[in-house]
């Protein structure tokens, strides 16, 4: 994960750095030498941190803490530094062209690092921490009649390796929430780990204790088929398999491009879970539109469709097979959102919410996790789902 942005990082540690030590420390009057050691003892400390992890052969280190650590130190450190450094450089040379002796970058940019540094640190825990309960209400004239009022409730990108123990309670106040809908069915649309499968050994019981009338179906998501650690490919099965038995022992009904039938009475909808098909550099696709759908009667089925991609949602297309509700999310909403819009939004067009195209529609869940504990503006979030007949 560092591996491919090191190069960067590096020089902009060692480029401010050294701005800082030009223009503010070899000014200091006192203690000159031990201030610029001190200094240039940091940079070299940061530079071995991160290099030290971007050898790691894996997409991230064993131990996860020091990526999260690193990371805090990134945006608590790093980046309000050089925010800093560029306001103080255009400060500079705002005085010089100017002739002026007041560079008023030097207090913008410590003002600007200050609060940059601030919603890092907030981003980093409260914001993490954050659980958010979204209604939504879907009308279909193709829902059966005896399906009018059925509840759904939606989680995704759960990450639990990422919580750990510090943070377990955060996952498990989502599961009593969850359990608190009385839904009618539970559906995870994917991630349910960050790298191997052993991440759920200490969340097993509380994911176990999910529970709706319908059970919970899952699919998996390209985190959860341990192409993120450096392995051969009889390794890969394994964790795939063992990642299989755990959400199997947990109670799940884990989907691989296929379907299963839910009834009321004489009435029944489908309920469809694809695997990852997407575009990771990772992850090979895995989806199969045609497996999936497998046996069912589109013209008259209703079909609730399972898939961690949202491009998915456009890609997969099939003369009269299209899902009417498509259920997703793989985005998090890149895990930051200012004023409704996020950076995310420029790689994909449905990144969030609910959508509609026609009879069809698609609902993207920004998560419940992460695989960095850092969300701000978007807290995780649960999605409970109310199919209704009609409009």
């Amino acid at each position: 994960m560092i591996a491919r942005i090191v190069i960067p990082i590096i020089l902009v540690v060692l480029l401010t750095d050294w701005y800082v030590d030009c223009r503010f420390i070899r000014m200091c009057r006192l203690h000159r030498k031990a201030l610029r050691c001190w200094w240039w003892l940091q940079t070299t400390l940061v530079v071995v941190y991160s290099v030290s992890l971007a050898l790691s052969k894996n997409f991230a280190p064993d131990n996860f803490d020091l990526l999260s650590w690193y990371l805090l130190l990134l945006t608590v450190w790093i980046l309000p530094k050089l925010v800093f450094v560029v306001c103080s450089a255009l400060g500079w040379g705002h005085c010089v062209y100017h002739k002026t002796k007041t560079n008023w970058g030097n207090p913008i940019g410590l003002l600007c690092g200050f609060i940059l540094a601030c919603m890092s640190i907030y981003a980093y825990t409260l914001g993490f921490s954050k659980l958010e309960i979204r209604h939504v209400t879907y009308y279909s004239k193709d829902l059966p009649q005896a399906f009018d009022g059925y509840r759904i409730v939606q989680f995704s990108d759960a990450h639990v390796g990422t919580y750990g123990e510090t943070r377990a309670g955060v996952l498990n106040a989502a599961i009593d929430s969850m359990n608190a809908q009385k839904a009618d069915m539970i559906v995870f649309t994917g991630d349910l780990q960050n790298m191997r499968p052993t991440e759920l050994l200490p969340h097993q019981k509380a994911l176990g204790s999910l529970k709706a009338k319908d059970g919970v179906y899952s699919i998996m998501g390209n985190h959860d088929y341990a192409y993120y650690i450096e392995a051969d490919e009889n390794t890969r099965k394994a964790n795939l398999q063992r990642m299989m038995d755990l959400q199997k022992q947990m109670g799940w009904q884990l989907l691989m491009n296929e379907n299963r039938v839910v009834r009321r009475g004489t009435d029944s909808i489908v309920v469809a879970g694809m695997e990852y098909e997407g575009k990771s550099v990772k992850v090979p696709n895995k989806g199969d539109i045609k497996k999936t759908l497998h046996g069912i009667d589109a013209n008259h089925a209703f079909v609730v469709m399972l898939q961690h991609d949202p491009t998915s949602w456009r890609t997969d297309i099939l003369p009269h097979s299209r899902a009417q509700l498509t259920l997703s999310g793989h985005t998090h909403a890149g895990q930051v959102e200012i004023f409704g819009w996020s950076p995310i939004s420029l790689l994909y067009k449905e990144w969030g919410g609910m959508y509609y195209e026609g009879k069809r529609a698609i609902n993207v869940s920004t998560g419940l996790g992460g695989f960095v504990p850092f969300r701000i503006g978007c807290p995780g979030e649960i999605v409970v789902i109310e199919l209704r007949k009609g409009k």
